[in-house]
């Protein structure tokens, strides 16, 4: 039964009850208004006649600007349940006296009056006082999928009510339905108290404590609050001239239909009939179509529905100005507006914050809804009465405000835009703010106790953290550390430091001079030779010939960087000579040469442009020693000669050579851009230098950038893929100029779209396997095969992550780039309320094309339901061959050799079919493992 609600009402488990309880509330409430609506109105057609319509418009604007004062300042006292429990009560207490007084055949003008302008206030308020516990109940994403069902209820209570006022009042009188209405209201009160203690009081204890408990927050006057929200200025404007509109075609459907229909309770029964079937068809629309329109057409598209059709419907009165045509655009009106328009208009609210939402809901609902009735009496009498004018001729009037109408929805879908990204922002701030400022005290604390009290490794781990900023609170602390004991730290402190013209600290610098460590004095000797007095010729006199060999050497390589612009100062020491002589000494040495007087030589032949030594720092770059290759790789990249590049790519495969190697590449420029897309092109590049092209070739803004990236976006390897969209995402910032395809970036994210599905549904039947062999897998001789299986399941996960974030890299790239990272930290938050609004504003902003691949994926992040529970995307559940076959041709997260790893613990034959061809695979180990179980398992007898 729940799947079949589920399929056909799109409720999830949880919202079922809570959902019907709701429809049943609205469904009452609609009831009676649509028993005691075409009673009173009938009534007062009938005895005062229609021209005396647009006097009740202005009377009811009067009362209820009167009302709306009053009722906002008692929801602001007392809590929201008391409020709506009241007025419950005297909204029947008030329908039974009137069915009273149609008993005994009382009634003169000023009774008809009062009940005319009190069931046009019980209309408003009775309503937005539903949608705001409705708001307050669900979130917009359930909203998105539960208000149609809701919204069904009301319908069904309009076809209910309209029908039942028909039939009896055609038979008994319009007293015995007044009198039904007066009772069945009374039902709302038991049900509004269980969905408040059930829903409201404590599961969303959060929005309960932000609408009811905090009432005195609120601003003191609702319409200063509307004035200043764009959106909530534009939707009480739509709002407003909708009820104008509204009014309008109700005068002329009035109108019309009393001229036809003299006797009053055949009146009745004819606005009963057509007002239910006007919600027949509103039923119809809302239970089939509301759901799939809105999803597709999104909000403001959706509100854009109700005004086309009747300026359509108005034209088509100019032509034919019968009463059938009334039928029609009151029909239209009736049907329309209480369903896709009625949804719509709900749910363009919901960004709206819930302390701002109630009070100006309510004003809006009642307040605006009752001036705009007011402003539409006047308006009747000023063209029936002053002018004269046929009934005909409001039409015009109508299709003009049709036409504002539509440019305000267009205002309101920017201003519904940005209230996504203001809530959300909001919500995220609120959640961290105090985090933050702790944290930035904390750290602050903590980086000055590191500093005074942390071992080696903590000081330098903190250095490395501390690149690119340059704190002052923190100079006094590093100078120090120029006391520490570690040669090492003393270097990391004299590097931050350089970017202080303030330390005056030379004179402890000079002693630095003299300790016998190859960096430390070479460190030392520059900061010398840029912050203090002394000219570059003092300078290399004192230290380039000195006895010591560690300061000689130091200056000699502060004289290489130092003369790479000034070569008469290279001239004037003969520094190639000094290298020559130098290099010749250290080469033809039987001794074991310091390993910091190999990397001095590298970096001085680098600086100095010696290219008949280059071949020195070739040899250089595939030493046995990780701190020579480093020094190597730093020169290599300082020369940016060709002769380089083959070994410097080769290093991208090392791991602890990666960061410097990109570096050095990147001194290249622009050319080295060329080089590697005239590899990849002859496809030289293997897939673990291709994840490391991105951070090269990001840092040049040029076509040739763009196009290589491009390429690599379509690599296998996740890894790539996740470089390369970063790399995009960043020249698309920096550059402007640059495009990258609209029609490529679509075609990407579809891409991704389907992988990120792929790997959902091997990991869901990966778990399922799991938890199916879970009491097995406890077994000793069954834990290798349980922690195989969770190790290849901890690697899935990891793929997803990585996927789901090349997938926002790419909407960056198709969307704006700071409404899509707005979105991803709310998604990535823990604050449920962020992550929904996230999902809605997406849903907003982007286009259809890949809307309905992309949102299923958030929507499952967001949810986080069971992979294979799940509503949003649907997953065929795999057999261990079938995943095991798809996860060989998986390229990342080591997934492949997981994978085989596993088959040859689990040592079953029939997993071959996973393992062949032996061929596919690169990687040296997976291959020389794939075919050691390849052979396992054929020695296996069945």
């Amino acid at each position: 039964m729940r799947k079949l609600i589920h399929k056909t009402l799109g409720l999830r488990d949880g919202e079922i009850f809570i959902s019907f309880f709701m429809q049943l509330y609205i469904f009452i409430i609609i009831t009676v208004l649509l028993i005691v609506k075409p009673s009173v109105n009938a009534l007062f057609v009938s005895k005062l006649g229609a021209d005396k319509l647009p006097y009740g418009y202005l009377l009811v604007a009067l009362i209820a600007v009167i009302t709306s004062y009053y009722y906002s300042k008692a929801i602001r006292k007392f809590s929201l349940v008391k409020v709506t429990v009241l007025s419950l009560i005297v909204f029947s207490a008030v329908f039974f006296v009137l069915a009273i007084l149609l008993n005994y055949h009382i009634s003169n003008k000023y009774i008809l009056y009062f009940y005319y302008v009190f069931v046009s206030l019980f209309a408003v308020v009775a309503t937005s006082q539903f949608w705001i516990f409705a708001n307050m109940v669900f979130n917009a994403r359930e909203a998105k999928r539960i208000f149609g069902f809701i919204g069904a209820g009301a319908i069904a209570g309009g076809i209910f009510g309209g029908y039942l006022t028909s039939i009896i009042a055609g038979s008994f009188g319009k007293e015995y339905v007044i009198f039904i209405a007066s009772f069945l209201l009374l039902l709302c009160i038991p049900i509004l108290r269980k969905v408040y203690k059930l829903r409201i009081r404590f599961l969303n204890r959060f929005k309960r404590k932000q609408v009811i408990a905090n009432q005195d927050k609120l601003e003191s006057s609702s319409l200063k609050m509307i004035f200043k929200s764009k959106h909530l200025s534009y939707l009480a404007l739509i709002i407003g001239i909708s009820v104008i509109v509204a009014k309008l075609v109700d005068f002329q459907f009035s109108d019309f239909a009393n001229k036809s229909i003299p006797d009053s309770d055949d009146l009745v029964a004819f606005f009963g009939f057509w007002f239910s079937t006007f919600n027949v068809i509103a039923l119809v629309i809302q239970l089939f179509l509301t759901n799939k329109i809105v999803g597709r057409l999104g909000v403001s598209s959706t509100l854009l529905i109700l005004p086309l059709t009747i300026g359509l419907g108005s034209l088509l009165f100019l032509t034919f100005p019968e009463l059938w045509v009334l039928i029609i655009i009151k029909g239209i009106d009736g049907s329309f507006k209480q369903s896709l328009n009625k949804s719509a208009i709900e749910l363009s609210i919901m960004p709206i914050p819930a302390l701002i939402k109630n009070q100006a809901k309510s004003y809006i609902d009642v307040a605006v809804d009752s001036i705009a009735t007011g402003l539409a009496g006047f308006m009747l009498i000023f063209l029936i009465k002053k002018l004269n004018l046929d009934t005909a001729y409001i039409t015009v009037i109508v299709i003009f405000f049709v036409f504002i109408w539509i440019v305000l929805i267009y205002k309101l879908r920017e201003a519904y835009f940005e209230s996504f990204k203001k809530n959300i922002q909001k919500t995220l701030i609120f959640a961290s703010e105090d985090k933050k400022e702790k944290k930035k005290e904390d750290n602050l604390l903590d980086l000055k106790n590191i500093l005074e009290n942390g071992d080696e490794e903590a000081i330098l781990n903190l250095f490395d953290r501390l690149k690119g900023y340059t704190l002052k609170i923190l100079q006094q602390p590093i100078i120090q550390l120029l006391d520490h004991p570690s040669n090492k730290i003393k270097v990391a402190a004299l590097d931050y430091l350089d970017a202080f013209d303030d330390n005056f600290i030379i004179e402890k610098v000079e002693k630095l001079v003299y300790v016998k460590d190859d960096i430390l004095v070479y460190v030392a000797l520059e900061y010398i030779l840029e912050h203090s007095s002394r000219n570059e010729k003092s300078f290399f006199n004192q230290y380039l010939d000195h006895t010591d060999n560690y300061i000689a050497n130091g200056a000699l390589l502060a004289l290489a960087k130092y003369s790479q612009n000034n070569q008469k100062l290279a001239g004037y020491y003969n520094l190639k000579n000094r290298l020559e002589t130098k290099i010749e000494r250290y080469t033809s040495s039987n001794y074991t040469i310091r390993k910091e007087i190999i990397a001095g030589l590298l970096l001085s032949i680098a600086y100095s442009r010696m290219t008949a030594h280059y071949g020195f720092i070739s040899e250089h770059l595939h030493h046995q020693k990780s701190y020579v290759v480093k020094f190597a790789t730093i020169a290599a990249g300082i020369t940016s000669n060709k002769l380089f590049i083959d070994d410097l790519l080769g290093l991208l495969t090392i791991k602890k050579h990666i960061r410097r190697a990109v570096k050095a590449l990147r001194n290249y420029g622009p050319i080295i851009i060329d080089i590697l897309l005239e590899l990849e092109q002859q496809d030289k590049l293997n897939s673990t230098i291709k994840k490391q092209i991105p951070k090269i070739v990001a840092e040049f803004q040029n076509e040739n950038a763009l196009k290589i990236l491009s390429r690599i976006l379509k690599s296998k390897n996740t890894t790539s893929r996740l470089e390369a969209s970063k790399s995009l995402r960043k020249l698309k910032l920096k550059n402007l100029d640059l495009t990258i395809s609209n029609r490529v970036s679509k075609k990407r994210i579809l891409a991704e779209c389907v992988y990120y599905k792929a790997i959902l549904e091997i990991l869901g039947s990966l778990q399922h396997s799991i938890n199916k062999d879970l009491l097995d897998q406890k077994d000793a001789p069954n834990q290798l095969k349980y922690k195989a299986r969770k190790d290849l399941s901890d690697a899935l996960e990891k793929e997803l992550n990585k996927s789901f974030i090349i997938l926002f890299n790419l909407l960056g790239l198709l969307y704006n780039e700071e409404d899509i990272q707005i979105a991803y930290k709310a998604i990535k938050s823990d604050i449920k309320e962020a992550k929904i609004n996230a999902l809605e504003l997406l849903e907003n902003l982007i286009d259809t094309s890949v809307k309905g691949s992309v949102l299923p994926i958030l929507e499952h992040v967001i949810v986080d339901e069971n992979h294979f529970s799940s509503s949003v995307i649907k997953l065929t559940l795999l057999s261990e061959i079938e995943y095991l076959v798809r996860l060989m041709s998986i390229s990342g997260s080591n997934l492949r050799f997981l994978a085989v790893t596993y088959i040859s613990i689990v040592k079953d034959r029939a997993f071959i079919p996973a393992l062949l061809p032996l061929k596919k695979y690169r990687n040296k180990n997976v291959k020389q493992l794939a075919y050691d179980t390849y052979i396992q398992l054929l020695k296996i007898r069945d």
